[in-house]
């Protein structure tokens, strides 16, 4: 040891320095004069002698002190089993904190996740949050509720070259991806099948827009009533195509495009296909047509009913869709309010 004793030391090294004090006050020396030559504060040294008078270790205790909210054994366990069973769906600590609550497991807060997982060595795969663009506002008619506001797109899957384009429809207010299908090429067509799968999957599909649809040459609507709903889209051919414009009018559907080469502008849709593509890579190298829309229709309904989704809370799709996502985000809140007073009562019952 050189220099001033440090401010944290063994307990062998505390032994060995109060040995050297007795050897100096031995030799004439005061306790002091001792202290002072080896760099150590008088009162430190007179602490020591007197726990080593009573027969106490030495030792320093754990830093950190036994905190009254501290977390349980139990709860650490429950975290380490979450990360093991949902890792692979729940990429980040602040999913998997939510999903404890979701399954009635375990009520923590994200960072309590996070400082698991970092003191048991464990690493989620993460991923990188996309940036928020300027949007143009929505017409004064919409309103914030699932089926009002709808973004469509077509993605890609190379490798099924018979039927490569997968277009597919999100509700923006719960996130719910409510149809896809597939198409050889991306024409009106595609949408106009895309649409009615969407508006029937809805119960949208009214009688009498059936019977309009099934007239060829049925008018759209030309009074002044409000739109069913509002579709909003990339400038793609098939988007601004006259009979897709018509179809949209003949289903009361309004129509929103996104700035050219923007695409932030449509980013709930391209957020869907990204998710979808990079969390399940094997659909890249499908090349039957039929097994990749059976494959895409399963990972929807995982996507909706089993995947919880960062954007509105931690709940899926489904729970907000159906209006149930108010009643599990006030249950997690109530839940981790209860977990605190119970951790807080637990460690008062059993202090050190």
């Amino acid at each position: 040891m050189n220099g001033p004793v440090p401010n944290r030391v063994t307990g062998a090294d505390k032994t060995a320095l109060l040995d050297l004090i007795a050897v100096g006050v031995d030799a004439g020396w005061t306790a002091s004069r001792v202290c002072a030559v080896l760099e150590l504060e008088r009162r430190r040294a007179w602490r020591w002698q007197r726990l080593q008078d009573a027969g106490a270790s030495l030792d320093d205790g754990a830093p950190g002190g036994n905190p009254v909210h501290g977390l349980l054994d139990w709860e650490e366990a429950e975290i380490l089993g979450l990360f093991e069973q949902w890792a692979d769906v729940d990429r980040s600590h602040r999913k998997l904190a939510h999903r404890g609550s979701y399954e009635d497991r375990v009520w923590v807060s994200p960072s309590t996740v996070d400082r698991v997982l970092a003191r048991n060595g464990l690493v989620l795969a993460g991923e990188t949050r996309a940036g928020r663009s300027v949007k143009t506002p929505w017409p004064d008619w919409c309103e914030w509720r699932p089926n009002q506001l709808w973004c469509w797109d077509a993605s890609q899957f190379e490798a099924c070259t018979a039927s490569k384009y997968a277009y597919g429809i999100i509700d923006l207010v719960s996130r719910k991806w409510v149809t896809v299908t597939l198409t050889g090429e991306p024409t009106s067509v595609a949408a106009r099948v895309l649409f009615l799968k969407a508006l029937e999957a809805e119960g949208l599909l009214t009688d009498e827009l059936r019977h309009r649809l099934s007239d060829a040459d049925a008018e759209p609507p030309t009074d002044d009533s409000v739109p069913l709903l509002l579709a909003i889209s990339d400038n793609g051919t098939e988007m601004k195509a006259g009979d897709t414009r018509r179809f949209m009018a003949l289903c009361s559907i309004a129509q929103h495009f996104g700035r050219r080469s923007t695409p932030t502008d449509q980013a709930w849709i391209e957020t869907l296909w990204g998710h979808i593509k990079r969390e399940h890579p094997h659909l890249m190298s499908i090349t039957d047509p039929a097994v990749l829309a059976t494959e895409l229709e399963r990972i929807r309904v995982h996507y909706n009913s089993v995947r919880l989704h960062e954007g509105i809370g931690y709940v899926t799709p489904d729970d907000e869709h159906c209006g149930r996502g108010d009643q599990i985000r006030a249950a997690r809140t109530a839940g981790l309010q209860q977990a605190d007073q119970q951790r807080r009562t637990w460690h008062r019952q059993h202090r050190p």
